[in-house]
């Protein structure tokens, strides 16, 4: 919704009614990604596009009739159904399409702003019901309390990852059935994850991180290291040194670090860039050794112990990691727990609930 909420909210200041239809599950090649978006209004203006303009014609139908009757409902289409070639997905994949009026959405208005303004947000919903998350606040319901409270925990979590796509639960929030499919939208920008050092490591760190989410960019002042062969999962690859290029991004409280360089002259004018950013997770590579070097060279340039405490160095969790794969979860662990607050201790060891 966040390509059309400039329409949409539009309408809504007119005072028009208009349904929104959005791909909530995609299988093989499908032409567009969970979370894309139509609108239908009640004048029969059209915003948006779910396929690229091949099923676009029977979604219109669809959120005509949603308007009629102020019911949401939910469609698939793909090459299995009979129709399939008469409303035009010949591509070869499958959309499942939810579509709701928008009397069905939850404080729309609230919505609309947070996602016009950069806020983060997300949506959750079933056919006939949705739950807004906002950092620190829930409104809405799915229908059952239970339901509600797992849900809620989902979204948050996948609203900190601004990830989006379907949650199942229990019909009253179980974790491990899937009566009900829950489809998540978040409007965030996903989280950084900036790795520095073109190393093997590098690479496994990548791929973790782009599997939990984050808009991961490798950077190294080596442009023969550094390179879409070595590094085919990071978004972005940046051939520079790396404390000027730290210079010149922006760093948020989302953004995490990993230093990967292990090398003094990368390193040390890195790591006095790093610390005054706002960084969430600093996290260091080398032997103890070398950390101790680190922390004298950084203490000479002037950081102090306040900076210095920041660092989780030797990076990551104590799993007897060897090789680049196994440490890069060591790495993944150790942002995770920093973010949820886990002690990294085995689950069998304490008597707590499992999400506070």
């Amino acid at each position: 919704m966040r390509d059309i909420v400039d329409g949409l909210t539009a309408w809504r200041a007119s005072g028009v009614a208009f349904a929104v239809a959005t791909v909530v599950r995609t299988w093989r090649s499908a032409p567009r990604q969970p979370g894309a978006a139509m609108a239908v209004n009640a004048r029969g203006e059209v915003l948006g596009s779910i396929s690229g303009g091949c099923v676009e014609g029977a979604v219109y139908e669809l959120c005509q009739a949603s308007l009629d009757n102020g019911k949401a409902q939910t469609q698939t289409y793909g090459v299995s159904d009979d129709d399939a070639f008469e409303v035009g997905l010949t591509c070869g994949g499958l959309i499942e399409v939810l579509v709701q009026p928008d009397v069905a959405l939850t404080q729309l208005d609230e919505v609309l702003a947070a996602i016009r303004d950069g806020r983060p947000v997300a949506t959750a919903s079933i056919e006939d019901a949705q739950l807004v998350v906002w950092p620190g606040r829930v409104a809405g319901s799915l229908g059952e309390p239970d339901l509600d409270h797992a849900a809620a925990q989902q979204t948050a979590g996948m609203l900190a990852l601004g990830t989006t796509g379907t949650v199942r639960l229990g019909a009253h929030g179980e974790q491990r059935r899937d009566e009900v499919s829950v489809f998540v939208q978040s409007y965030v920008p996903p989280p950084r994850m900036i790795v520095f050092g073109a190393i093997d490591f590098a690479g496994a760190v990548a791929r973790i991180g782009r599997f939990l989410g984050y808009h991961v960019t490798v950077c190294d002042a080596r442009p023969v290291f550094a390179t879409r062969n070595r590094f085919p999962d990071a978004n972005d690859l940046v051939v520079q040194w790396p404390h000027r290029y730290l210079e010149s991004t922006t760093v948020d409280e989302r953004t995490v670090l990993c230093v990967l360089t292990h090398d003094p002259k990368f390193d040390v004018p890195l790591l006095e860039v790093a610390l005054r950013t706002p960084a969430r997770y600093i996290g260091v590579m080398g032997s103890r050794r070398t950390h101790a070097d680190r922390l004298r060279r950084l203490r000479e340039a002037g950081v102090d112990e306040a900076a210095l405490a920041r660092l989780c160095a030797p990076t990551g969790l104590d799993l007897g990691a060897r090789t680049p794969e196994e440490t890069a979860v060591a790495i993944a662990a150790e942002i995770i727990a920093r973010a949820w607050g886990g002690s990294g201790r085995p689950l069998t060891e304490l008597d707590a609930p499992i999400h506070p």
